[in-house]
């Protein structure tokens, strides 16, 4: 649905970001993961025919992004992180207003309306100015906005910024159903989202794409040897460490609050060697399980703080 090659974009002499390429699937949630200053808005600016590369094409659902605009325009709902509302316009007129410019009108631009406001939670706020939102009412009429002409592929920037817990979880249940019918490009810096809704992942830092695949196989791409933890009764978690460290399958041991968190030397798997030596012991094996990289950790692999530049903030 999505398809970027080469893609660079410089403001002045610095680049910010270098010959990337990804691509995504009809009906997939991706996340695009990055520091600020890494490149995501800029992609997202260009994906969205806000601005052109210097070099590289990209094309959604079939057109052009560069000699092909409004067509993408057409197919693409954009959220940007900084919503340009109407102030001193009424939700209703907002949103009916951009129903227009995408040639809706009559009956079904006002079916339309009505229905996406109900989808966003705004229904009820209907006649209330803009200008008198809560900074998370403005960011559900922006999604509003996105979503009035059915676009194929919605690009999504902190969509979640500024809602309360209870919106969150209504906005992600939103776009989890959204991502049934369309594609979603979704940048946010919370990552548990990104780990509830995204069946793939782009991580991009310094203006390059470092990693891309999904979150469970990026985790066993970076762990390298077998991580996990364990929990046992009839004896203190220090006695259980002196024990699985005389394993020779077992290269570090770290203690927990309460158990021993064990890596496997090599591509060894210490799991059954250490089960039979609690066994051995007599104690209990309360709990045994992974403790693998979390998507915080990859995050943290794969990316490094980089001074951010007066274009580009994310």
């Amino acid at each position: 649905m999505i398809q970027v090659e080469g893609l660079t974009r410089f403001y002045g002499s610095y680049k910010a970001i270098d010959n990337i390429s990804f691509h995504t699937e009809p009906g997939e949630i991706v996340g695009f993961l990055g520091p600020n200053g890494a490149g995501k808005t800029t992609t997202m600016r260009i994906l969205t025919g806000y601005m052109p590369p210097n070099e590289g094409k990209a094309t959604i659902a079939g057109y052009d992004v560069f000699e092909q605009s409004l067509d993408v325009r057409r197919q693409v709902g954009y959220l940007p992180e900084t919503v340009p509302l109407y102030r001193e316009s009424s939700v209703w007129d907002y949103v009916d207003y951009m129903a227009a410019l995408h040639g809706m009108s009559g009956k079904k631009k006002s079916d339309r309306v009505g229905e996406v406001l109900e989808m966003v939670g705004m229904i009820d706020r209907a006649d209330s100015m803009v200008e008198s939102l809560s900074k998370g009412m403005r960011q559900r009429v922006g999604l509003a906005q996105a979503l009035v002409h059915s676009p194929k592929v919605l690009i999504l920037d902190e969509p979640t910024i500024g809602l309360d817990p209870r919106q969150v979880r209504e906005v992600r249940e939103l776009i989890r159903t959204l991502g049934e019918g369309c594609t979603v490009l979704l940048s946010t810096h919370i990552l548990s989202e990104v780990s509830q809704l995204c069946s793939r992942i782009l991580i991009i830092n310094k203006g390059q794409i470092v990693a891309e695949d999904s979150p469970e196989t990026l985790s066993k791409r970076m762990e390298g040897a077998i991580r996990f933890s364990v929990r046992v009764r009839g004896a203190a978690p220090a006695d259980v460490a002196k024990v699985v460290k005389a394993l020779k399958n077992v290269s570090e041991v770290h203690l927990l609050d309460d158990g021993v968190e064990i890596m496997s030397r090599g591509e060894d798997d210490a799991r059954p060697a250490v089960a039979a030596a609690i066994v051995k012991k007599s104690w209990d094996l309360i709990e045994m399980k992974s403790a693998g990289m979390s998507l915080e950790d990859i995050f943290l692999e794969l990316t490094q703080d980089e001074p951010v530049s007066d274009e580009e903030e994310n």
